[in-house]
């Protein structure tokens, strides 16, 4: 599988001009790893010989490449994970508003329905056509709450 991402990406690059080198590689390995999205501090600690100024410059190009997706927590750092394309997995955020912790959560399958009617009905009319959603839920986590 871990190939089969590479070699995705790598074609997605491509496609853009670019190389799919080992730091770019790298930083694909940690974040299908990962089962969050990370920092790029985060990211440079957990990956060895991992620059910190060439780690800002690749997520961006992968973000431009449209491989890895930018959250937003509630504090000043961007998190970053690989995009559904190349995921497979349709998934959520739970933000925490005193920490700025991000964790993944899938919706049951009623409430993604619920999310497609309630998007399909504000939509309608207005010539907008929805082609995906993300949900971002603003709360406090375990560890900020105790």
């Amino acid at each position: 599988m871990a190939d089969d991402l590479q070699s995705a990406v790598a074609g997605r690059l491509r496609r853009l001009g670019q190389r799919h080198t080992s730091g770019r590689r790298t930083l694909i390995d940690a974040l299908a790893r990962a089962g969050r999205p990370l920092t790029a501090a985060e990211l440079v600690a957990a990956e060895a010989g991992l620059p910190q100024s060439t780690t800002y410059r690749n997520l961006a190009l992968l973000e431009q490449a449209g491989v890895v997706h930018r959250v937003m927590g509630s504090d000043e750092y961007a998190r970053f994970e690989l995009t559904e394309e190349f995921t497979g997995n349709h998934h959520h955020h739970l933000v925490c508003v005193s920490c700025g912790a991000v964790e993944d959560f899938e919706a049951p399958k009623r409430v993604e329905k619920g999310l497609a009617d309630a998007i399909s009905e504000l939509t309608s009319g207005t010539g907008f056509r929805a082609e995906a959603h993300r949900l971002d839920v603003l709360g406090t986590c375990a560890g900020c709450a105790s």
